[in-house]
């Protein structure tokens, strides 16, 4: 990951976010210690809507657009949207 999509985090929250195995965890880690991801570093972990090609998994299109959803105790989720062919799916966080 990028030094600048660091900033702003303690010594203690980027070792915690180093020593991440994937996108899970570090989404976890996230809300554990109460810190919101801009677009760039959410972008940046995970490649384009929480795919590991970052593309639309029907079109190929690295068009997506995420939108957050809350659902409270039972979890996060992002909705991606591919721009191109109207393909979507969610992503659930926990």
């Amino acid at each position: 990951m990028k030094e600048e999509l660091l900033k702003g985090l303690t010594e203690e929250q980027i070792a915690k976010v180093k020593g991440c195995k994937n996108q899970e965890e570090l989404f976890k880690l996230a809300k554990e210690e109460g810190v919101e991801l801009s677009e760039e570093q959410l972008e940046a972990v995970n490649g384009g809507c929480f795919s590991s090609s970052g593309k639309c998994g029907k079109c190929g299109s690295k068009n997506i657009k995420e939108t957050y959803h809350d659902r409270g105790y039972a979890g996060e989720y992002y909705t991606c949207k591919c721009q191109n062919c109207g393909h979507s799916w969610n992503v659930y966080i926990n």
